[in-house]
């Protein structure tokens, strides 16, 4: 007899937490009828400054089916959560969940922008990436590499060796679901090895929040920008001297300026 799920839970509380937030955003897309154009990630949007379709894209899923998949895919890659004794565990999962998520969407635009601009692939331009699924390869990427005898449990009877699953996956999904982001699963997996293979080491607390801390200034700061929300209670305000933008925080009827002073480049 398996484990009771509220067992589970508190032994994943990272994952389960993840779990609800995509459930809880994929609801709100389908009550509110919100396609993916609206929430995805293209090269076509980035360079028009939203870049906090990063993390939208990221959370955000139109179909069920690829909810699920994702979903099931992630509660088993939750054991990760239980691996402390190998340098992983709980604040593992978290810190570099930050990074996946972050670097795998900047790996996708930087890869688009190679093929547009040297390759002339204008069809990339347009391309709209949306769901999980660069995390979940990215962690099973890591687990594969850190724990490669362990298996990967899919919908409860599908069971992969953990060592093979991160190609397994990318060729399986490329063959039953063409439209599905190739780009997008392998950015996941090369940020995976850079983690798993210390390329990518070092996070703690005190970067983990700070990088949380810019991740949600840029995301508001471009929304705001970009025109995609009102945002009434931050005014970005135009300056004569470019070199000196001002962004103003504007509260309880108290209006607050924050100015950052940017020195023009030199060249040596």
């Amino acid at each position: 007899m398996g484990k009771p799920l509220l067992y589970e839970i508190w032994q994943k509380p990272a994952s389960s937490c993840i779990i609800g937030i995509c459930s809880a955003i994929w609801f709100y897309i389908q009550k509110k009828n919100i396609g993916y154009a609206n929430v995805g990630l293209s090269y076509e949007t980035a360079i028009e400054g939203h870049y906090w379709r990063i993390i939208t894209s990221a959370f955000s899923h139109v179909s069920v089916v690829h909810l699920v998949f994702n979903m099931s895919a992630l509660w088993s890659l939750g054991v990760v959560e239980q691996l402390g004794y190998m340098g992983l565990g709980v604040e593992f999962y978290l810190h570099y969940t930050l990074v996946l998520v972050v670097l795998s969407g900047l790996l996708v635009l930087g890869v688009y922008h190679i093929l547009i601009q040297k390759f002339k692939l204008e069809y990339f331009r347009r391309v709209t990436a949306v769901g999980y699924s660069c995390v979940v390869f990215g962690w099973m990427t890591i687990l594969a590499a850190k724990q490669p005898s362990s298996k990967l449990n899919l919908f409860g009877f599908l069971s992969l060796p953990i060592s093979f699953a991160p190609f397994e996956s990318l060729i399986f999904t490329s063959i039953i679901i063409p439209q599905a982001s190739f780009i997008g699963h392998l950015s996941g997996i090369v940020v995976g090895y850079s983690i798993a293979w210390g390329l990518i080491h070092g996070m703690s607390n005190y970067w983990a929040i700070s990088m949380l801390g810019w991740i949600i200034l840029v995301f508001f700061l471009s929304l705001k920008r970009s025109g995609a929300s009102d945002l009434n209670f931050i005014e970005i305000e135009l300056v004569t001297d470019s070199s000196l933008p001002t962004v103003g925080f504007l509260g309880f009827g108290n209006g607050r300026t924050l100015q950052m002073d940017i020195l023009p480049g030199r060249v040596a």
